[in-house]
């Protein structure tokens, strides 16, 4: 299995958010973007931050999908 941050991405849309919005809102770095967007791991930790900036839950910011 994969990670895919694909839910991710449609929550910022819905949220009417950018990439840089949640940078400053879950105190992420241009890295912590970069990996997202090339389907890298990042920490739970960062995961948590993001579900808390966003008020969502986890299934809106990854899910797994076959390899």
């Amino acid at each position: 299995m994969k990670i895919s941050y694909k839910p991710l991405w449609r929550t910022l849309v819905e949220h009417n958010m950018m990439k840089k919005d949640l940078m400053k809102a879950a105190h992420l770095t241009s890295n912590h973007i970069a990996n997202m967007g090339k389907g890298q791991h990042i920490s739970m930790g960062t995961l948590i931050r993001i579900c808390e900036a966003l008020d969502c839950d986890i299934k809106d910011v990854i899910e797994l999908v076959p390899e």
